[in-house]
Order: structure tokens, then C-alpha cells, then sequence
């Protein structure tokens, strides 16, 4: 081997660094880990009792884990001050922190005021732990890449010791609904993996099947409709920003505004059931309680499960006062925070959405499985509710990707390279040119590849012709 084709080895070989989970990115895989698994697991070795007062208080896993993963956080940000001053906060976690300290301070008009400040603290301990190491994480850490396999260790192991609930599959969940997000969530970080090469793609289209598997077994129908609908829409929302430059969040918004508007004839023709299971009689007292405070709302997650004095116990009809939640996250948002609440909302849904777009722009692939999950979390609310609920993982699962896409939102420096290699494109979009920023946090596709002896490639040196020196011909 000459010692030119040896120095282009090296350099290939430099560019894919083994270790790619690094201290920042294990916290935020650990906070899904332990909602995921771990928490569903200890529930079914020994399932909680089933009484309101089990449920309003928290369990002390919960009272050890958070504190520990927000401490460990913030310890690990002191540690590395240097990272934090050339950290620029995108504009869509500015509103995520804005609509953080509202619900925080909805607590003061709250019914039950220390039930509202407990959930609010715990809230703020999930979200440090998942927004502050996965913004501050190296440029060759693939966080993304370690939740999925957390993902589909879950699914694996849900099948393996899993158990029927009801009407469909539940798994170690013991909650068909449950199950059904989980799987959906694993089947759209499956199809992200399917796009790389080797034991990635390998890993992906496997989960694939198993996720595709236990959705059709949870009989899960939001599940199901939103998590095969979502990469179809995000793939949508990507060419059609591309063919006229229109953010993301303004296609959205339009589907989202025709669901609404024409709610009774999808929920015949999806699901057979203009009621949605029911939920339409929840929705009818949640808007009557919404009236008597329409501005500032009850109070941050004081209206459920907070008691006897809850309104829900002595004003809602029937089995209606059973309920955790009014199963849809925008009226929840409504009745805990008012209008104000959902205005903030909103805004942080919306700049989210464009700051996907501005990453779409320069590396689709990148950007085709964060809107599809954004997608399905924004969809998803509107039969369920997760927005801003602290043991969520589908509320995690957003606040993960709009910390992914603040690593990314920035124009990055044009900086002149030589030739690289292609990298997976996305569905339906051709992948554009892209410029390198040296100093940028944001991963590339091919950087957040597995590392291996497939991925070393020996690049034969080319010449270059210096310019007044001709060559001679012969």
C-alpha cells in the first residue's frame, strides 16, 4: 500500500469515531429508558392499587430517579461551563421555557396549589434532563440512535413477558393504549435506521416488523391511524416545502385545521364511531368547565386527580369522573391554562415545526424522522393527552426532538471540502449539497453511522493540476 492510499485511509478512519453515546446522550436515553421499561415493569411484577389516592400520589422510584437525572444534569453542565456560552438558544425552546414558566406560575390560582407546585417541579427535573444534555451533546453523538435501541429493546421485551389487557395487546404496560404508543414511537425510529447500511438497517427493518406487529395486536386505533400516517405526512410537508418554500408549520397547520372542521365525517369514515369511543361526552363537560375560567384556566394539572375537591368528581356525569384526563391534550391545555396557556402552546408547536423546516434544508434525512415524530405527538393529542404530563414518554419524545432540532437550526459557516462520500436520502426528496460547519453540535448522517470495518473506505488519491503548469502532451 503507498503511502498516499494509506494517508486516505487514515483520514476515513478518523472521521467515524467508535464511541458515539457520549456522556451527554446517556442521560437523555436513561430518561426514556426508565419510563419505558423499567417503570411498566416494576408496575407489572407488582401492580399498584387501584385507588384514587395510588394515583394522585407519586411513587418513590419516581421521588429518587428524577431529582438524581436533573442533579446529574445540571452537575454536568457546571462541569463543562465552557459549552454553555457558546450555546445559542434557538427560538422555539425560548418559547418552550416561556410556556414552562407559565404553567408554573398557573400554580398561584391553582385549586389545589401544592399538588400543582409538585408536578410542576417534577416536570422541570424531566425536561432538564432530556433538553440540557441532548443540546450541549458532542457533534458525533447520535442521540436518536441510543433511544431507538431503547425503544427496541422495550418492544423485544414486551413481546417476550407481555400480556393481553382488554380488548387488545397491552404488554408489560398493561394498557392496550400504552403499548400502541410505544410501539408507534419504536416503528418511527425503526424507519430512520432502515435508511442506513449494515447492522443499522438490519436493526431497523426487524423493529419494523415487530412494531408493526404489536400495533395491529393493541388494536390501538389512534396508534395505529397516526403512526403509519405520520412519516407519509412528514414526507408530504418536506416536498411540498421544497417545491414552494412553505414552512412546515403552516402545512401542518392546515391538515390539523380540516381534521377539526370536518371531525364527525373522519371519525366515521376511520374509525366508525363519530362519538371517538366516547370521548366526545368528555370533551362536552371539559368545554362546560373551560367556560367557567376560559382565561388563565384551574391551574397547571389541578382539575384531575387532585382529590375529592375536584371538579371532576362532583360536577362530571357518570364514568366521566374516572377519568385522568379529558383525552385530548389542546382542551386539557385549555382548562389547566386558559387560552393564554394554548396560545403559548401553539407558538411552541409552530416554531418548533420551522425550525425542522431550516434543518430540512440542509439535510432532509435528518429532518424526515423528527417532523414524523412531531408529527405524530401534535396528531396523536388531539384523541389523547400528553402535553406537557411529566411521565409521558410521548411528551418526552417532542421535547426530545425539538432539543434534536435545536442543535441543528443554525446556518451553518461555508467551509470548502473535497468530495464525501453520499449519504441515505429521505423518501420522495433528493438530498441537496450540503455545507460542513466545523464547530456546529448537529450531527451528520454519515458521522452518526456505525462504526466498523463495512464503513472504512481507502479514497485513491487524485492529483491536483496547478494552475499556470499545463500538462504536456505527447
Amino acid at each position: 500500500m503507498s503511502k498516499v492510499t494509506k494517508h486516505s485511509f487514515e483520514l476515513d478512519r478518523v472521521r467515524f469515531p467508535a464511541a458515539m453515546i457520549d456522556k451527554w446522550s446517556f442521560l437523555p436515553i436513561l430518561a426514556f429508558a426508565y419510563p419505558t421499561i423499567v417503570m411498566p415493569l416494576i408496575a407489572f411484577a407488582s401492580p399498584p392499587a387501584n385507588t384514587l389516592q395510588s394515583m394522585i400520589e407519586s411513587h418513590l422510584e419516581n421521588r429518587i430517579f428524577w431529582p438524581a437525572m436533573a442533579a446529574s444534569s445540571v452537575v454536568l453542565v457546571v462541569r463543562n461551563r465552557s459549552r454553555i456560552g457558546k450555546l445559542i438558544l434557538p427560538p422555539h425552546i425560548i418559547c418552550l421555557l416561556v410556556y414552562l414558566a407559565f404553567a408554573g406560575a398557573s400554580g398561584l390560582w391553582a385549586l389545589n396549589r401544592e399538588l400543582s407546585f409538585i408536578r410542576f417541579t417534577q416536570e422541570v427535573m424531566i425536561l432538564a434532563s432530556v433538553i440540557l444534555p441532548t443540546m450541549l451533546a458532542a457533534r458525533t453523538a447520535d442521540v436518536m440512535g441510543g433511544v431507538f435501541l431503547c425503544f427496541g429493546f422495550g418492544l423485544i421485551l414486551n413481546v417476550l413477558i407481555g400480556d393481553h389487557a382488554g380488548t387488545g395487546y397491552g404488554g408489560y404496560f398493561m394498557d392496550k393504549n400504552a403499548s400502541g404508543q410505544f410501539a408507534a414511537i419504536a416503528f418511527l425510529l425503526a424507519l430512520h435506521q432502515v435508511l442506513y447500511r449494515g447492522l443499522r438497517r438490519a436493526l431497523g427493518m426487524i423493529v419494523v416488523v415487530i412494531a408493526c406487529i404489536v400495533l395491529y395486536l393493541t388494536n390501538s386505533k389512534t396508534s395505529i391511524g397516526f403512526g403509519f400516517l405520520a412519516p407519509l405526512l412528514a414526507g408530504f410537508t418536506l416536498m411540498t416545502r421544497k417545491m414552494m418554500r412553505i414552512s412546515p408549520a403552516i402545512v401542518v397547520f392546515i391538515i390539523i385545521t380540516l381534521l377539526v372542521f370536518f371531525r364527525n365525517q373522519v371519525g366515521w369514515h376511520v374509525f366508525n364511531d363519530t362519538t371517538f369511543s366516547a370521548r366526545t361526552l368528555i370533551w362536552d363537560f371539559v368545554t362546560y368547565e373551560i367556560g367557567r375560567r376560559p382565561l388563565l384556566g384551574w391551574g397547571y394539572q389541578s382539575f384531575w386527580l387532585i382529590g375529592a375537591d375536584s371538579p371532576a368528581i362532583f360536577e362530571a356525569p357518570g364514568w366521566v369522573q374516572t377519568m385522568p384526563n379529558a383525552h385530548n391534550g389542546y382542551l386539557d391545555t385549555v382548562l389547566e391554562m386558559g387560552l393564554v396557556g394554548l396560545a403559548l402552546l401553539v407558538i411552541f408547536i409552530m416554531t418548533t415545526l420551522h425550525a425542522i423546516g431550516r434543518v430540512a434544508d440542509r439535510d432532509p434525512t435528518r429532518a424526515w424522522p423528527m417532523l414524523s415524530l412531531a408529527i405524530f405527538v401534535i396528531f396523536h393529542n388531539l384523541l389523547e393527552t400528553s402535553w406537557m404530563r411529566g411521565y409521558d414518554f410521548v411528551w418526552v419524545m417532542f421535547a426530545l426532538v425539538a432539543a434534536e432540532t435545536g442543535r441543528c437550526w443554525r446556518q451553518p459557516t461555508k467551509v470548502t471540502h473535497g468530495s464525501r462520500p453520499s449519504t441515505p436520502s429521505s423518501p420522495g426528496l433528493t438530498r441537496r449539497p450540503r455545507n460542513i460547519d466545523s464547530h456546529k453540535n448537529c450531527p451528520s448522517e454519515r458521522e452518526t453511522q456505525m462504526s466498523g470495518p463495512g464503513n472504512l473506505r481507502v479514497r485513491p488519491h487524485r492529483h491536483k493540476q496547478h494552475a499556470g503548469r499545463p500538462r504536456s502532451v505527447r
